[in-house]
């Protein structure tokens, strides 16, 4: 019996991939969770593992294919099935147990070897194991311990992947056992109490034609890359959706850099780098405190006004795939050191392709920075539903005056651009002079912040 491997669920508002590699070939067997195919989704590449076991009978996609969630990957067919058409003797059926025992450690149970995502018939589990399918009850449901759950390596790695807590889904099996088809049925559960209505459709191509440029020399054209549509989609639908102003500012960064060079050498201990990006991002979180309407989003359909009690920076990290925005979660309850460790692992991740589609998401507030690059002030585009995105440009030194005395002084200037439907320019110009004091001032960290 032939059966269907499909694209699974890949993240919340995920809908297509393109696909990078294709690992299998026609008559390859393949293993329970074995890699088959490497999708490329979303600003992340990831191997994606086959859910059922067999010999595959046709692949369905090549590279570079786009794919939909649910559209088939392989054909694959049972070992028992391909004996038979050789004219083999299939494999003698398995004994019925004496009593119920629990699945053998490391074996996959039944639930975690059906074809398709939706498969939940009795008939499947019995086609495979050569066992009737015992009577499915749900397991009690009781609290866990955190890490506690019954599930395999795989189906914990899925979960990560996809953002959801293992300890929160209940097994279907009449073990307990938590499956693949287990995660994708409370991931769906909690998407649909999300999701209202589907995202808005962006159109990319304009309403004017290109001209025809091969009329003034040759041309040459190559497909934009997941990465990079993905990247002009969201920033279409910021523009869309944000009324954009930037204001500008700068901050006296002077005695702020003798501080961190002064203290690199504990970040670098603790496996950070304490950069003045570092030590901004902390200043914005403590703003955003005593701020927070710069961390909240807007809810047009409900008229309301969508205040978040926790604060999550995203942070601009340039690949060579496009640039990408990692978020550190629960910035205020960190110090700088901290900060420096998680900014050094997370930007190393997003670099090498390693980072999960769960760790591009939940950010309240976003910080840029250009410093490394060059230029002084410029004007980020809010990364919508966000209401605040804060620029840094490179630090310089100028003239500046110190009780009536003319010194050499380090400036950064800053740019800050926000959503004009709920924040007015004089909020803007506080919120920022806030945050250029705070950088001159340190101590006003622990006063205000």
């Amino acid at each position: 019996m032939s059966r269907q491997f499909v694209v699974p669920e890949l993240g919340e508002g995920v809908g297509s991939a393109v696909v990078g590699k294709v690992l299998v070939r026609q008559g390859d067997t393949v293993d329970v969770d074995q890699p088959v195919v490497e999708l490329e989704t979303d600003k992340a590449a990831a191997e994606v593992p086959c859910d059922i076991a067999g010999i595959v009978e046709r692949v369905h996609v090549k590279e570079g294919d786009e794919v939909k969630v649910g559209q088939t990957l392989l054909t694959l067919s049972a070992a028992e099935d391909t004996r038979e058409q050789r004219g083999e003797p299939a494999a003698p059926p398995a004994a019925a147990p004496e009593r119920e025992r629990p699945p053998a450690a490391g074996r996959p149970d039944a639930s975690e070897v059906r074809g398709r995502p939706d498969a939940s018939d009795a008939s499947d589990v019995s086609a495979l194991s050569g066992q009737p399918a015992p009577a499915r009850t749900h397991a009690p449901e009781t609290a866990r311990r955190p890490g506690a759950a019954p599930a395999a390596p795989s189906v914990r790695r899925f979960a990560r992947e996809i953002g959801v807590t293992i300890d929160e889904v209940s097994g279907r099996d009449r073990h307990g056992r938590i499956s693949m088809d287990d995660v994708k049925r409370h991931a769906q559960s909690l998407l649909s109490g999300l999701r209202k209505t589907p995202p808005p459709e962006i159109d990319l191509t304009g309403t004017d034609p290109l001209p025809d440029f091969a009329k003034w020399g040759a041309v040459r054209r190559e497909s934009m890359s997941m990465i990079r549509r993905t990247t002009a989609e969201q920033l279409t639908r910021c523009w869309k959706h944000v009324a954009h102003v930037t204001h500008f500012d700068r901050a006296d960064v002077t005695e702020l850099e003798e501080l961190r060079k002064r203290y690199a050498d504990r970040a670098a201990k603790a496996g950070g780098k304490l950069t003045m990006a570092v030590m901004v991002v902390k200043v914005a979180a403590s703003a955003l405190k005593v701020f927070p309407k710069f961390n909240a989003s807007i809810d047009m359909d409900a008229l309301e006004i969508v205040y978040k009690d926790y604060i999550n920076i995203g942070i601009a990290v340039a690949t060579d795939r496009g640039l990408l925005v990692p978020v550190l979660r629960d910035v205020d309850k960190k110090n700088m050191v901290e900060i420096a460790a998680d900014v050094s692992k997370i930007a190393e991740r997003t670099r090498d392709g390693s980072i999960r589609l769960d760790e591009l998401r939940g950010a309240t507030f976003t910080v840029t920075n250009l410093g490394n690059i060059g230029g002084t002030h410029f004007t980020p585009i809010v990364n919508w539903p966000e209401v605040a995105i804060l620029g840094m440009g490179r630090a310089h030194v100028e003239p500046g005056f110190e009780n009536g005395v003319c010194t050499p002084r380090v400036f950064l200037p800053l740019s800050l651009s926000y959503d004009h439907r709920l924040i007015d320019g004089a909020e803007a110009a506080r919120f920022l002079r806030w945050i250029a004091e705070a950088i001159e001032e340190p101590l006003l960290l622990s006063l205000e912040g």
